[in-house]
């Protein structure tokens, strides 16, 4: 698996994630993180260091290294979620967690993710720009809400949660999908799961995902920052068919966790119809020939090929017929094919950007 062995590249190249020995931060041995935006500090301990970190007026710290043997405290403004993390075995890198986050507490008033589309899928204008909307909240004028770059905040505490102003002309501005914190319950595969249920469908304990004992892995959440592999919590890093973890069993690797259905509307997608971007998730077109001509099986069919990749067990991944879909994380839509000398196969959907060239 492709997401298995970059994990564990780079989860080796970073180093291991330690506990947390300061409140509201989440601690990463050997890393340092770059940041154009930083300010040094001479300290007599890791406390004091946190301290000028929550003390910082000339930018938003989101992180800080400090490096024990020189008692050097490093202040940034960013951390592993928008700035690259690099080796440096004498540092031990602190990220705030309210900026690991992406989900949101109550209204969201305190949301400092990265989301940076509506609930629509529209691109957000960034909160420094006057075009193609003038915007009443700045950097300027709400200081205190983080107002980077293009991410989705809530600076009027508006009851519905976290928006933006939109790229769109047509339309000043939107909500944002934010899942929240403590909803325990899961749309679609769980990918978005951000809830604390941390023991299995089978009653096993969860191992903690920074942990290498007693099953070693390659999902490190310090090379995965976008899967939010917290604690010891469930979550779906991979595209299974829901929410998972590695248990503390030695004799039982993984096992599938039980988090009931949301009643809630799942989140919306913007469908691609005619050709796709990225890895094609949201392809909703109606191919349904394989890269090579041969005919996909339907989803809810089990022969000549038996699966799982049904419309039962992956919801909203548009299951229908036998379109060429990708439910699970591959590079490209694909199908089961109806040869059974061949299980399955990519499908050639042509790419967005290749069908807007003139």
């Amino acid at each position: 698996m492709d997401l298995y062995k970059a994990a564990f590249l780079l989860g080796a190249f970073i180093g291991s994630v330690g506990g947390t020995e300061i409140d509201g931060y989440t601690k990463t041995e050997g890393a340092w993180v770059l940041s154009l935006n930083k300010r040094q500090y001479m300290v007599n301990n890791v406390a004091d260091c946190a301290a000028k970190c929550d003390a910082e007026t000339s930018f938003t710290c989101k992180a800080f290294a400090y490096v024990e043997k020189d008692q050097e405290c490093w202040t940034a403004a960013t951390n592993s979620k928008t700035e690259l993390i690099v080796r440096k075995q004498s540092s031990a890198l602190y990220e705030k967690n309210k900026y690991l986050l992406e989900c949101m507490n109550g209204i969201g008033a305190d949301y400092r993710g990265t989301k940076d589309r509506t609930k629509t899928g529209t691109l957000c204008q960034r909160w420094d720009v006057k075009s193609p909307h003038r915007p009443n909240f700045t950097p300027q004028t709400h200081p205190l809400y983080d107002l980077d770059s293009n991410f989705c905040r809530n600076p009027d505490l508006d009851s519905q949660g976290p928006w933006c102003y939109t790229t769109d002309p047509d339309n000043r501005w939107d909500h944002c999908n934010v899942p929240s914190c403590t909803e325990n319950c899961i749309h679609c595969n769980g990918e978005d799961y951000r809830g604390n249920t941390s023991t299995t469908e089978n009653g096993f304990t969860c191992q903690h995902w920074e942990s290498q004992k007693p099953h070693n892995h390659g999902y490190n959440p310090s090379a995965l920052p976008e899967k939010y592999l917290e604690g010891n919590y469930c979550r779906n890093p991979d595209g299974s068919p829901r929410p998972w973890c590695f248990t503390t069993s030695p004799s039982k690797r993984w096992d599938f966790c039980f988090i009931p259905r949301c009643i809630s509307e799942p989140p919306t997608i913007v469908p691609e119809t005619t050709c796709i971007t990225g890895e094609g998730q949201a392809y909703r077109g109606t191919i349904a020939v394989t890269e090579t001509g041969k005919t996909c099986q339907s989803w809810s069919a089990q022969t000549p090929h038996g699966h799982s990749r049904t419309p039962e067990n992956y919801p909203c991944k548009g299951l229908d017929n036998n379109y060429c879909r990708n439910p699970d994380n591959e590079r490209k839509p694909w199908c089961y094919t109806t040869e059974s000398e061949t299980r399955w196969e990519h499908c050639t959907v042509p790419r967005c950007e290749d069908a807007a060239d003139p």
